[in-house]
């Protein structure tokens, strides 16, 4: 259940477009004047097969020294959270944990344990240990294939947030189903980006900061450079990458985005998607993006893929009984307009 870059970049330094020079006209309405005087800092670096930025309002005082505190941090959970090396923790948690009952460090537990609580919450639409069935389609490193019926239901007896035993006391984790694998593509950049911003307050003294992972994966902190209803990032059409679904506005919250673009194959005429229904073992194809609006970049992320299986109708229930999550959902169809739970029109601005 890997996800792809998918926010515009360009959205990401509107109100202060001097520092990136030529930056198109925004659609939704002209910048201010003092938006367009307010100045950006960006800082990148290359982690987790993509590319992290730190935007700071120019003049942040220590901001090389925020930049790279963020990026150390990156870097270590990167060495953690990884299923592409043998030496990280989850790696070895894939090894041991069916045997015996295995010590995680504690961000690492509550990191599981969000996981099962969102896993229940969406009655298993949304499942971190499906590293079995990304294996079975090929997503894990290649060649991406249709398994068969047999492989499918091989892998999804290795699939089961309910086959995972979390001790709160001891912070242990077993797995109670052999090859069970645990695979933190669809929640590992929103993790990141909580635990960046946590370092960012508490190290740095920093309140006011824009974060993302390769655009998919945002968190906003504070007002925003201009002092206004929070930093704007605009969403943009899964197939027309000029087209604009909407714009959003973040203020100590975050956006995660899930769409089945790039990572695909044909199959009987149709694409089939990397987002993985970890239930059915099939890919789930009732809608073409998924963004969603939550208080940690790590909901975000998780609910923007558990959306993506739900489908529309579970969405939007969910969101009824969720007052803290917005999502906009588009349908698949070129002629599919976008439609929003959750949101109101201070937080976004979907265009026609």
């Amino acid at each position: 259940m890997d996800r792809r870059d998918f926010l515009d970049p360009r959205q990401l330094a509107h109100t202060a477009a001097q520092v990136l020079g030529a930056v198109e006209e925004l659609h939704a309405r002209p910048a201010t004047c003092a938006e367009a005087e307010v100045a950006l800092l960006r800082l990148a670096h290359r982690a987790m097969a993509t590319t992290f930025e730190v935007v700071l309002p120019y003049g942040t005082p220590n901001a090389l020294a925020a930049g790279s505190t963020t990026f150390a941090e990156i870097d270590r959970l990167e060495q953690q959270l990884t299923v592409y090396r043998e030496t990280s923790e989850v790696s070895r948690l894939n090894r041991l944990a069916a045997r015996t009952a295995v010590p995680v460090e504690p961000e690492l537990f509550n990191l599981l344990s969000l996981a099962a609580h969102i896993h229940a919450e969406t009655a298993g639409g949304y499942d971190v240990t499906a590293g079995a069935l990304i294996k079975a389609w090929g997503f894990y490193r290649g060649p991406r294939r249709v398994p068969s019926d047999e492989e499918r239901a091989a892998a999804l007896g290795r699939v089961g947030m309910q086959h995972v035993l979390l001790d709160s006391q001891a912070h242990t984790v077993r797995f109670l189903r052999s090859g069970l694998e645990i695979n933190f593509g669809s929640i590992g950049k929103g993790y990141a980006l909580d635990r960046v911003a946590q370092r960012l307050r508490s190290d740095c003294g920093v309140t006011t900061a824009l974060v993302h992972g390769g655009h998919s994966s945002v968190y906003a902190m504070g007002q925003g450079p201009a002092g206004q209803r929070g930093w704007s990032v605009g969403i943009r059409h899964p197939w027309q990458p000029d087209t604009r679904l909407a714009l959003v506005w973040l203020r100590d919250c975050a956006l995660g985005t899930s769409a089945a673009t790039s990572q695909h194959l044909e199959y009987n005429g149709r694409k089939l998607g990397h987002i993985l229904d970890p239930r059915s073992g099939w890919p789930a194809e009732e809608l073409a993006s998924v963004s969603v609006i939550a208080p940690s970049a790590a909901e975000a992320d998780a609910l923007s893929t558990a959306f993506f299986v739900l489908g529309r109708e579970r969405t939007r229930a969910y969101c009824e009984t969720h007052p803290h999550v917005g999502a906009l959902l588009l349908p698949q169809g070129e002629s599919a307009r976008p439609v929003a739970f959750g949101l109101n029109e201070e937080q976004v601005l979907i265009f026609d």
